[in-house]
């Protein structure tokens, strides 16, 4: 398998996110909910594709890369409801608290999409490991 393709598609998604937030900094308000709308879209169609996946996988279905999988749509509906949640808030400070949580909410984002990139590369690794030993005994078994 040349897993080329998809690392060069997680490049781009990640260059495409950092000029989005750079961007989206100098927004207002209405601005932002479009972008959040946007996003939310975009999320939603890969996480249907990925549910695809799991479905056709079969037996893999249970494997922890699908638990994760749900574990991210259950994130993604639980920030939805904080931001449409937001639109009642009338407490200045409880704002300012709302808006600290969520950039620390971001940054553990960030950190964990770090973490899953280095997940990603060792899976890869083992991925190819497990392709080269493969064929290193079927090389063995048909001398």
């Amino acid at each position: 398998m040349d897993f080329s393709e998809k690392l060069e598609n997680l490049k781009a998604k990640a260059a495409e996110t950092a000029a989005t937030v750079q961007a989206a900094a100098a927004e207002d308000r209405d601005q932002l909910k479009q972008r959040i709308d946007q996003a939310q879209d975009a999320a939603n169609q890969t996480m249907q594709d990925a549910k695809q996946q799991v479905e056709q996988a079969g037996d893999r279905a249970e494997s922890k890369w699908a638990q994760m999988k749900a574990d991210a749509v259950a994130r993604r509906e639980d920030l939805k409801a904080k931001i449409e949640k937001r639109a009642e808030q009338r407490d200045a400070k409880a704002a300012a608290r709302d808006a600290d949580w969520a950039e620390l909410d971001a940054s553990d984002a960030i950190d964990y999409a770090v973490y899953a990139v280095y997940d990603a590369q060792l899976a890869v690794l083992d991925a190819l490991d497990a392709r080269a030993y493969a064929d290193e005994r079927a090389k063995i078994a048909s001398s």
